[in-house]
């Protein structure tokens, strides 16, 4: 026999890599295609919105502009809630195409379409090629994903690394050995540790699988001890280093105070202390499974009262791989029910699971005439509901005019739109396929959401004609100081700017004393050109709002120019609150002159 010429041969069988079929390539092409469809659409059309997106921007834009990548600045103040992964993908792409438009969604998207690709095949192997597409679609029909893989924020990222990890893990535990699978599943769970901290959680699924495991549960593959284990720490503890190491080397040699407090902060108060003491978002204990799931999960979330019974059926029968999975989502909800804090976003990393548990069953369910009668009684009514609110815009009743007057925008166009994608796709698949017709009415949704909410609101969610105002009144040479300020402030600013800290709303009434001292201190310079914008929030005792100017309303506070003669005299040295140590401040004097982050 002639030997074979291919150096890569032996590579090849020993990764025991396989070339995907024409009908695998065709489902990846599909996922891949209706993905980058409903993701990227309106993609550069808006800017980072409140509340996350400014601030992972401003961050990134900030170690672009000054060089400084290791420890990230908030307008040069140390930002020490999360690892800098997420910025690191952001500032990449901001200094590619320096347009923050693009990168604060680009990273989102691209993580989405590989937790896209990681499902499908996730299911293709646990099952067949046919469970894989129906997990991909499920995963596209859970209304939480979509909406974040739009998003600048860094949940997106941090749900690929833990749906990379339980890849490995499901590959290993459920049709292994296989280590390499194994050892890449921790290492993403180290990556996703420092992205932002819940990369852990597939480790989870370990609990379950050590029970059902000494109960001898049949199709489990045999794994024996063997020292190849210890590759997972291995692997999760060397990701983890990747960032951690060189934080750590530069903290202990620089004998900087506030890098020592950065680390504290980021490594013991933004972990332990923050699941157990979190003071916002207080949420009952039933948040998750009463009110999550049920809305954020829809239409999926939907079919749950067939899905039950369906799960149950075949674990009876012995299949761990639906009790592995249903478990770790149990798991998921379970952990952050019991923090302190709740937020909606905090269980998205457990929606990739969902729908692999849902993309076997699709076939079977999709005939079932109660699953398609309840998504067509679904779909007719969100398009009733959206067509209701488009007549009555239409024909000005009393609570459309006080939307648009509240909100300033007029959104009786693209509810109109959305609704005939509603009614066409009632008539069009009717009772008989409703769930096809709920799947056409979400995908129009994304597609308006994105070519027409994004520039519709963008200039309502966004302060740059607030900013501009405040520009165009002090003139080009003035100094900007920013108290009780938001991020997207300092995004749209075009000039330097002076601050004292960035306050947490909710810590706001035990900060705002000392700061409103030493804001007051630095403004009362007549001889200097110095103006202060601030909030409603933040003028008594100190400030005047009568000799400021208003510049009127956004996110949610009414924002006031001020400059010297506006102070009141409650405040400054000597007044009582006066700090006993000076506060520090900081200037963003790494910031070009007239440009602003909108730039695009």
């Amino acid at each position: 026999m002639k030997a074979t010429l291919n150096p890569f041969a032996h590579l090849k069988q020993r990764w025991r890599f396989v070339a995907p079929d024409a009908g695998q390539r065709a489902d990846l092409l599909l996922l891949m295609t209706l993905g980058i469809l409903i993701f990227g659409s309106g993609l550069g059309l808006k800017d980072p919105w409140p509340a996350d997106e400014p601030r992972f921007a401003l961050v990134a834009k900030e170690m672009v502009e000054t060089g400084e990548w290791l420890f990230p600045h908030r307008a040069s103040q140390l930002y020490d809630h999360k690892p800098p992964i997420f910025m690191w993908a952001v500032a990449v792409v901001y200094a590619a195409t320096g347009s923050i438009r693009l990168a604060h969604q680009l990273p989102s998207l691209l993580a989405s379409l590989v937790t896209l690709a990681l499902v499908y095949d996730l299911g293709r192997r646990l099952w067949h090629r046919r469970a894989g597409l129906g997990a991909g679609l499920a995963l596209l029909l859970i209304a939480q994903f979509p909406l974040q893989a739009k998003t600048g924020q860094i949940d997106a990222l941090a749900t690929m690394w833990t749906t990379l990890g339980l890849y490995g893990l499901c590959r290993h535990l459920l049709k292994g050995p296989d280590w390499r699978a194994y050892a890449l599943g921790c290492f993403a769970m180290g990556l996703g540790i420092i992205t932002k901290g819940i990369g852990f959680l597939p480790l989870l699924m370990l609990l379950p699988w050590a029970v059902i495991r000494s109960l001898r549960w049949p199709r489990l593959p045999a794994l024996r001890v063997d020292w190849r284990w210890l590759l997972g720490p291995i692997f999760l503890v060397g990701a983890i280093g990747l960032w951690l190491v060189p934080m750590l080397v530069q903290v202990e040699t620089s004998d900087d105070p506030e890098l020592a407090a950065y680390r504290d902060e980021i490594l013991i108060g933004q972990t332990a202390e923050r699941y157990t003491s979190l003071k916002g978002h207080q949420k009952p204990l039933w948040y998750y499974p009463g009110q999550v799931i049920p809305t954020l999960w829809l239409p999926l979330a939907l079919f749950l009262p067939w899905l039950v019974p369906a799960w149950w059926r075949r674990i009876r029968r012995g299949d761990p791989r639906y009790l592995l999975l249903l478990c770790w989502i149990g798991l998921v909800v379970l952990f952050f029910t019991f923090s302190s804090g709740k937020r909606g976003v905090y269980i998205l990393p457990a929606a990739p699971a969902f729908a692999l548990a849902v993309g076997p069953l699709a076939a079977g369910l999709e005939r079932l005439r109660g699953i398609q009668r309840t998504a067509f009684g679904l779909l007719a009514l969100i398009t009733s509901v959206v067509l209701l609110g488009a007549v009555g815009g239409w024909l000005g009743l009393e609570w459309a005019i006080k939307l648009e007057t509240r909100q300033g925008i007029r959104p009786w166009g693209v509810l109109t739109a959305l609704a005939l994608v509603g009614l066409a796709a009632m008539v069009k698949c009717k009772t008989r396929t409703g769930v096809n017709g709920l799947a056409v009415l979400f995908f129009g949704l994304w597609l308006l959401y994105g070519w027409w909410v994004y520039p519709l609101i963008n200039p309502q969610r966004v302060p740059a004609d607030l900013m501009a105002h405040a520009s165009e009144h002090i003139g080009p040479k003035a100094e900007l100081g920013l108290l009780g300020w938001k991020e997207q402030l300092v995004l749209f600013a075009d000039r330097p700017i002076t601050h004292w800290g960035f306050v947490e709303d909710h810590l706001a009434e035990f900060e705002m004393p000392p700061l409103q001292h030493t804001a007051a201190a630095w403004l009362d310079a007549p001889s200097e050109d110095r103006w202060l914008l601030l909030s409603d929030r933040w003028l008594a005792p100190c400030f005047s709002s009568e000799a400021g100017l208003d510049l009127g309303e956004r996110h949610r506070r009414r924002w006031f120019l001020i400059d010297h003669n506006a102070l009141t005299g409650a405040c400054g040295p000597g007044t009582e609150g006066w700090p006993v140590e000076p506060l520090p401040f900081y200037r963003t004097d790494w910031m070009a002159t007239n440009s602003t982050a909108a730039g695009l």
